[in-house]
This record gives structure tokens, C-alpha cells and sequence, in this order.
């Protein structure tokens, strides 16, 4: 008979915390997840689910304006946002749900309350009936992130993605401070529903980390659909105004504004966790630092996920949560690879990259750039003016497609393909002997054949 409770108690019950436990339960262990909120974490109830949701209803905006110049004739359409609210809880609570019955399928003890680490082998549940401590053989940490609000006077004032995702009505004009995914993001739906969208950067540009033509392309997008974007400017203090809020810039420049939104970042979710307190390391912006294993400091505590702060996606904690389970619970060991990992930014239009940007690339030899800007089919008849780019990274020496970015629509859909050749290491002789699905903008990609010459990034 074990000495502990558990062979492995999870203190996170996100979409990393949930493969991780249901797994590790399928291997022969006894698991228990801690869970102070709903059971689906970030991804689920408060992220890309929920937004995704969102995005879609606002598509609609677009699709009903596009349609006049394929013949169709619409009275003026107009939406219920605060139902597009409410059906979208109703999916989140079907959501929960579904997790919720996995969990108790694979015989997963759900511990309700907030759990703090106070040893290698113990983990303390607060919950509505008290505090009761657990010990484990092993304890997992999936914690996630939580979004970061600098300190800036008034920022009190702000919301966040967590609180965006649940207005019951839209604001006439909205101020968006950031400049990464989860602004873009949320730029383009609010845009698209007639909301008056102001986006301030301390930058030069957003998307801060992607392939240069990306963020000059979705930039030069969102400004023709009417976003506003201050560059290099910064928010100094929010006062509460009779009508909103009024943001100082520079010097005594202010705007007006209903809502203000940061989407300056997320931290790694470790406070008040106890693992400083255990001898767990963490880096300096409080990620917990771990080996390949996901092992931190500690030989009996792991770390998987967002709250490790690497490359923060959700399939990426699932894969993690995989490789974790049959190491430490099936004798198969497991190593994820980070490489060529595909990711999607939900903006209007949307991107979808995978590999090295062109600066990254240059970082290991000479390459060679094929891009394509083009007018989609679609627009030829709707009239609208937007442009879909689709750019190709090749080392020059080995051929290699090392990196495949595209902003336009349907891009995350296209990229999750190509993404399968570059982790195959596919060269772009045999992208050029692939033909085309015509007529298709993802044909672009196999029929590009002009090397660009150097265009300034």
C-alpha cells in the first residue's frame, strides 16, 4: 500500500493538467486534479474557445456586406450581442461538462479549492469545506497564466481578455492597450460589431516576435478596416469620466474612450502557489523552471504548460501533458519537440505561421524569399479591399522550406498542412513539384517561383 494519497496530484485542471491527469489515470495511477474556478481552464472557459466563439459571430458582419455583390439583397442586419453572450456560456457550460465526465471516467479525483504546495510530497486544498492537506508521490503544477495590468494610475479602471469575453453589451468606443494576439484579436471582433477601436503600442508595430511581413501586412489590414493604431505611444494614467474613461498619452494628450482593455501580456500563474516556500526554482517573471521532464528543482514536483512560460499554446500544453504521462506512468519516456510548432492568431484577417520568421532564418545562413500578394477571388465581386500575403523562408544552401507565414483568410486552416511539410523537412523543390488545388489561395503556396530580392527585413 502506497504511503500517499496520490500517486500524482495536478494542481490545474486547464487543457495540460487535464491530458496530463486523465492519462497518467489510464496508466494505473491514482490521480487527483486541484481546481479553485471551472474545470477547462484558460483555453476553454476564458480564452481561445470563448474568443473563437466570438470571432465567428463578428465574421458575420463582414459575410452579410459581402454578400450584395454576389446578388444578395438583406435588409439592414444588426446583432443581439447580449444572446451571442448567452449562447456562448451555454457552450462553455456544455464544455465544462464534457471535461468534467473525462475526468470522472478516467477516475480522476476532482479536489474543489484552491491548492498551495507545502512540501515536495504535500499540496493543501482550501475549499468550501475548509483545509485539508493531501500528500502525492508526485505533484504536477498547470497552473497556467493570468493576464498582467502594469502600473499605471487608473488602471483599476481597466478590463481585461477575462472580463472583454463577458460584456453583456458592446461599447461605442473601446481603447486596446497591446499590441500581441490577444489585441489584435480582440481589435478585429469589436471592429467588425461597429465598435470604434483604438489599439496604443509602445512599439514601432504589433505582433511583437512574428516575421516582419506578417506584421506589416495585418497591420496595413487592420488600419484600412478602420482600427486606429498609436504607435509608440503610452498610456501615462485613466481618470473616470461622466461618459467613460479619458486616457493621458504624451505630455497632455488624452482620448476618450466607454472601455479601456490591457492586453499587455500574461504571468505565469505561481503566486501564493507555496512553490518558492517548497525550494521550487522560478525565473525571474515567476515561470517555474524546468528540465526536458518538465522536473523542476524539486525531483517530486513538475511543471508543464503556460505557468513554464515557453512557447504558450494550447496544444502545446496537451503535448506536454502527454509525453509527462507515459514518462512518469506508462515506462514509455517522452520528449516533446519544440520545433516547428504552427500557431494561428485569430485577428481580421487572420495569420497562421509555422517555423522561422525571415530575421531567424538569416540568423543560420543565407536564405532565399518567395512571397505573393494578391486580392482573394472573393473580393474580386464583394468589393472589399483586402489583400491576403503569403511568404515562403528557404535556406539557400539545403533547399529547405524553414518557415510558411500567411496572413488572409482561412490562413490558420491552410497552415495546419504545411506545417506537417516543414516538420518534414520538405524543400521548396518539392513544394514547387506539389500542384495546386485551383482555384484555392493555398495553391499560392506551391506555385510561388520569384525569388524576392532583398527587401529591406
Amino acid at each position: 500500500m502506497s504511503k500517499f494519497d496520490y500517486d500524482l496530484l495536478t494542481i490545474g485542471a486547464g487543457s495540460g493538467g487535464v491530458r496530463a491527469s486523465r492519462l497518467s489515470s489510464g496508466f494505473g495511477a491514482r490521480v487527483g486534479i486541484v481546481e479553485n474556478s471551472r474545470i477547462g481552464g484558460t483555453c476553454v472557459m476564458r480564452g481561445c474557445v470563448p474568443k473563437k466563439l466570438l470571432v465567428y459571430g463578428s465574421h458575420f458582419a463582414h459575410d452579410f456586406e459581402d454578400a450584395k455583390g454576389f446578388g444578395w439583397q438583406l435588409d439592414e442586419p444588426k446583432i443581439n450581442y447580449s444572446k451571442l453572450i448567452s449562447d456562448k456560456n451555454t457552450e462553455l457550460d456544455r464544455l465544462e461538462n464534457v471535461y468534467g465526465r473525462i475526468l470522472r471516467e478516467n477516475g480522476v479525483s476532482h479536489l474543489e479549492g484552491i491548492g498551495r504546495v507545502t512540501g515536495p510530497n504535500t499540496v493543501e486544498v482550501t475549499g468550501a469545506d475548509g483545509t485539508k492537506e493531501y500528500s502525492a508521490e508526485k505533484i504536477l503544477v498547470t497552473t497556467g497564466g493570468w493576464p498582467h495590468l502594469p502600473q499605471v494610475p487608473g488602471v483599476e479602471y481597466a478590463i481585461t481578455s477575462n472580463e472583454a469575453l463577458e460584456l453583456e453589451t458592446l461599447p461605442k468606443h473601446i481603447v486596446i492597450v497591446g499590441g500581441g494576439y490577444i489585441a489584435v484579436e480582440f481589435a478585429g471582433m469589436f471592429n467588425a460589431l461597429g465598435v470604434k477601436v483604438t489599439i496604443i503600442i509602445r512599439a514601432g508595430n504589433i505582433l511583437r516576435g512574428f516575421d516582419e511581413d506578417v506584421r506589416d501586412t495585418l497591420a496595413e489590414e487592420m488600419e484600412k478596416s478602420g482600427i486606429i493604431i498609436n504607435r509608440e505611444c503610452v498610456v501615462r494614467g485613466i481618470e473616470e469620466t461622466a461618459d467613460g474613461y479619458s486616457l493621458r498619452l504624451h505630455g497632455t494628450e488624452t482620448i476618450e474612450c466607454d472601455k479601456v482593455m490591457y492586453a499587455t501580456g500574461r504571468k505565469p500563474n505561481t503566486f501564493g502557489l507555496g512553490l518558492v516556500e517548497a525550494g521550487v526554482e522560478l525565473d525571474e517573471g515567476g515561470a517555474v523552471k524546468v528540465d526536458k521532464n518538465y522536473q523542476t528543482s524539486v525531483p517530486s514536483i513538475f511543471a508543464l504548460g503556460d505557468v513554464t512560460n515557453r512557447i504558450n499554446l494550447t496544444p502545446v500544453a496537451i503535448n506536454e501533458g502527454i509525453a509527462f504521462a507515459n514518462s512518469q506512468f506508462n515506462q514509455n519516456p517522452m520528449v516533446m519537440d519544440y520545433n516547428a510548432v504552427p500557431a494561428a492568431v485569430f485577428s481580421q484577417p487572420p495569420v497562421g505561421t509555422v517555423g522561422l520568421s525571415e530575421q531567424q532564418a538569416r540568423e543560420n545562413g543565407e536564405v532565399d524569399i518567395y512571397m505573393s500578394r494578391f486580392r482573394p477571388m472573393k473580393h474580386t465581386l464583394s468589393g472589399r479591399d483586402a489583400h491576403s500575403m503569403m511568404k515562403l523562408v528557404v535556406m539557400r544552401e539545403s533547399g529547405k522550406v524553414v518557415g510558411c507565414h500567411m496572413v488572409g483568410d482561412d490562413a490558420p486552416e491552410i497552415i495546419q498542412g504545411f506545417a506537417v511539410a516543414i516538420k518534414a523537412g520538405a524543400t521548396k523543390a518539392q513544394f514547387d513539384a506539389t500542384v495546386g488545388v485551383h482555384p484555392t489561395a493555398a495553391e499560392e503556396f506551391v506555385t510561388m517561383r520569384e525569388k524576392l530580392p532583398d527587401h529591406g527585413h
